[in-house]
């Protein structure tokens, strides 16, 4: 069956499904550089990795319930609030720091292992506070730093841009390309599929 939705199919931004097609868009486009870039050159699939702990991590519950011991008289309870007493634990779930992988592409040079060009598919990690953006906000501003030009691919419409100065038109996806010798200009090419 064909997709209902114009443009990109909404649901490949879930967070769950975005990890797989990250990985697939970003193999389908090391294949397809690999086949048109000059010998001296190779496409490196990285990976940048952290802990995450922020809001996207696993949160089943907190319980609303205060656990004590001591045991007063009917005159001592109050009427304004409720509590359950026990004498055995209670099974609580707890957030659990997620261990994150993101690939990219570089393009290096084979006789030197040079990083020409570092190609980034940002993910939705990357468009919210947290973990994820500082990662990737601070890779941005090292290659920015360096003689290496950056391709920042965005397919996502949610979350919020990487920082671009001056005006932007406002477009559905964004591929951003910033050539070392341009600095600090850069190319926008904003598109929306329908």
């Amino acid at each position: 069956m064909n997709s209902p939705f114009p443009g990109m199919n909404p649901y490949l931004e879930n967070p769950v499904f975005w990890s797989e097609l990250h990985h697939r868009f970003i193999t389908a486009i090391a294949d397809t550089i690999e086949e048109n870039i000059p010998p001296q050159y190779r496409v490196a699939i990285e990976q940048r990795t952290y802990l995450s702990d922020d809001s996207d991590s696993v949160l089943v519950g907190i319980p609303d319930v205060s656990i004590f011991s001591q045991h007063k008289s009917p005159q001592q309870y109050s009427s304004t609030s409720t509590q359950k007493e026990t004498s055995e634990g209670i099974t609580v779930m707890i957030p659990l720091p997620e261990h994150i992988t993101e690939n990219y592409l570089e393009i290096r040079e084979v006789s030197t292992g040079f990083v020409v060009t570092s190609i980034e598919v940002l993910s939705p990690k990357n468009k919210r506070p947290g973990e994820g953006r500082k990662a990737y906000e601070l890779k941005r501003k090292q290659v920015l730093a360096s003689l290496s030009h950056l391709v920042e691919i965005d397919l996502l419409r949610s979350g919020k841009a990487m920082s671009i100065l001056g005006e932007v038109p406002v477009t559905d996806y964004q591929i951003i390309v910033s050539r070392s010798e341009t600095r600090p200009q850069a190319k926008l090419y904003g598109f929306s599929v329908r």
